[in-house]
């Protein structure tokens, strides 16, 4: 339990040091910060080495809330899943954490920044080791604030404070529908606690299997999950709730890596595995999930393709693969989106840094357009990049390589038309990541003199994370190898998220693919990799400044105006919204609230002005009452009675 609670309390203590006493930190705010979130890294280690030598444990606090029937204790459940999770957010948010040292160390919000970092881990991990919703919705709500912090952290700049609130309005949305979710859960469960709800789900899915009624009507399941996985589509990005994630890319990009490799757009997979013997008694909302997921992959990629701001790039791809990972959990491949969620945390924080050093040595500049030919001036950054991009476009005996065959391995086994959309997402992907690679570090300088003359690597504090990211960025497949390599050394990660209870609820799928059916579809995956990347390389190596430049027609030109969605929600919500706001001011206000307000109070004023002539403390003016007064009354009196 003290490690558990040493685990929450070392990125709060950093986060009010950071707050309270930044300014006099000054560049310490890092070590500090930095400190604090490796410190809950040894203790994820600690908690995992005892979950794999006693199991699943939980650790109490206090009995929260008692309401009825209800009971709401604040505690944590430790097990596989919320262990693995824990080891990805504090892993590499230490590696994040040590980045942003160098690459922060010249802005004088510097400490602020750090508190923000250190509290947006702290929430990630109350997200993932809550023992029930009520626990997660505040780690939930936590990192949504943050994220708001984080991404309007220059907040002088209209533009990125447009972006946090963006960011921060979408996923309120999404957040309705898990609330709606847990009330649902509370009214029809009784309980919001993810074990009960899990013994629930697995007792009606083993009367469901032996051809009996379940104990809840099908509908339920549905809506229940159909909220949850609104709340998922916010926080993870999905359609119709994705453009706020491009937009944070307004945040220094340290926070890019973070929000987007290791912690907020992976709670809404985490959500749904989570729960997952509650989605599978609803096949309507994992066929729902598939469609959402499959039409934001593809989205996600085209619009990636198109772009040249090099963090935009990256962020479309995190869409795109976000999107994939819903792709099989929409097919009931639970393990297989946590194992791409794992590598895709090592290949995008790496790409992303990796980025963020690129903007370094540019001196702020991002456009990919305006760079080229830095492999020999930032050599570090250049291999450490080109692995990143191998590792995402799957290349073979890279991690990405594992898990998005494994993905695509369980699409095709599920059907081979969702295998072959899941494909042409995975093959744009290639391209536009081998774009953003050639035209950044291949080719001639593109940018300024004075550019070039300021060329320089990035220091310690930013290329030792590169090191370590790029190094599980290649071996990271070991953690699930395929099938087809023995009993004995694959499976181990599925394996161990095997044991949590939300899985242990569902039946096993016995059936496999072949190996001569798994290598098929390796060769295929692996071809397109080669094909599509040397074409790919060739293509934009060979391209001319003035090539580059050459004005965008057709559907290139919608790509690069990201297909107008942005547009579209301005005309649609927005304006609307706008009209309605206008109409209330200009009409509802004016001519009917002011009139019944100014209205109401004048006349109470009026009145209060009369009044006030009888108490003008005017002794005169008294007895002249009086003696009127008098006379009222007497003539009253002789002419009544």
């Amino acid at each position: 339990m003290i490690v558990a609670k040493i685990l929450l309390l070392s990125p709060i203590v950093g986060f009010l040091l950071n707050l309270i006493l930044g300014k006099k930190l000054g560049k310490n705010s890092g070590i500090v910060g930095t400190l604090a979130v490796f410190v809950s890294f040894v203790c994820s280690i600690l908690m995992f080495q005892k979950v794999m030598n006693t199991g699943a444990y939980e650790v109490p606090f206090f009995s929260w809330m008692h309401i009825s029937t209800l009971h709401i204790g604040f505690s944590l459940w430790v097990d596989e899943l919320s262990t693995w999770m824990m080891l990805i957010i504090t892993g590499i948010g230490s590696l994040i954490h040590l980045y942003s040292i160098g690459y922060m160390s010249h802005d004088k919000g510097i400490g602020r920044f750090f508190a923000y970092l250190n509290l947006f881990i702290f929430s990630m991990l109350m997200l993932v080791l809550g023992g029930n919703f009520i626990m997660l919705f505040i780690g939930w709500e936590g990192v949504g604030l943050c994220s708001y912090l984080l991404i309007g952290f220059w907040y002088k700049n209209i533009e990125y404070g447009h972006a946090a609130r963006k960011a921060f309005i979408m996923n309120r949305i999404g957040d309705l529908g898990l609330l709606l979710g847990i009330f649902l859960c509370i009214q029809t469960f009784g309980t919001i606690n993810f074990n009960e709800i899990n013994s629930i789900a697995a007792e009606d899915l083993v009367l469901k299997a032996s051809g009996q009624l379940g104990l809840y009507q099908p509908y339920i399941y549905t809506a229940i999950t159909l909220c949850l996985f609104i709340g998922a589509m916010g926080k993870s990005a999905q359609l119709p709730l994705y453009t706020w994630l491009p937009d944070a890319m307004a945040g220094p990009t340290p926070v890019s890596a973070l929000i987007h490799a290791a912690t907020m757009v992976t709670a809404g997979i985490y959500l749904v595995v989570r729960n997952a013997a509650l989605f599978e008694l609803a096949p309507f909302t994992l066929n729902f999930i598939l469609i959402i997921g499959m039409a934001t992959s593809i989205l996600g990629a085209l619009i990636g393709l198109f772009q040249n701001d090099i963090k935009k790039v990256l962020a479309y791809s995190t869409v795109s693969q976000l999107g994939l990972m819903f792709v099989a959990l929409g097919v009931g491949a639970y393990t297989s989106a946590m194992f791409h969620l794992t590598t895709h945390a090592f290949f995008k924080a790496l790409l992303f840094l990796g980025a963020g050093s690129v903007i370094h040595a540019m001196s702020g500049e991002q456009n990919i357009l305006s760079m080229g030919g830095l492999k020999n001036k930032i050599k570090l950054t250049h291999w450490t990049f080109a692995i990143g991009t191998l590792a995402i476009i799957g290349f073979i005996g890279t991690s990405g390589f594992f898990s998005k065959d494994e993905i695509l391995e369980k699409l095709y086994h599920h059907s081979p038309i969702v295998w072959g959309f899941a494909l042409a997402s995975a093959a744009i992907t290639i391209i536009y990541m081998v774009r953003v690679y050639t035209l950044t570090f291949m080719g001639k300088f593109r940018g300024s003199s004075e550019q070039e003359s300021h060329l320089h690597e990035s220091p310690l504090t930013m290329t030792l994370p590169l090191i370590v990211l790029a190094i599980l960025s290649v071996l990271g497949g070991l953690l699930n190898l395929p099938h087809l390599l023995g009993a004995g050394i694959s499976q181990k990660m599925a394996h161990w998220l095997s044991h949590i209870n939300s899985l242990k609820a569902i039946p096993p799928h016995t059936s496999h693919l072949s190996h001569i059916a798994e290598i098929m579809l390796m060769a295929i995956a692996t071809a397109l990799v080669f094909i599509l990347g040397s074409f790919a390389y060739l293509k934009f190596k060979k391209q001319t400044s003035e090539e580059l430049v050459k004005p965008r027609i057709g559907f290139s030109l919608w790509g690069e105006h990201k297909f107008y969605i942005d547009e579209l929600y301005h005309n649609i919500i927005v304006k609307p919204i706008e009209y309605l706001s206008d109409f209330c001011f200009y009409i509802v206000e004016h001519f009917l609230i002011q009139p019944i307000v100014f209205g109401s109070s004048r006349l109470f004023y009026g009145a209060g002005q009369l009044l006030r002539i009888v108490q003008s403390g005017n002794i005169e003016f008294y007895l002249i009452y009086i003696a009127v007064a008098v006379i009222i009354i007497l003539t009253s009196i002789l002419f009544i009675f």
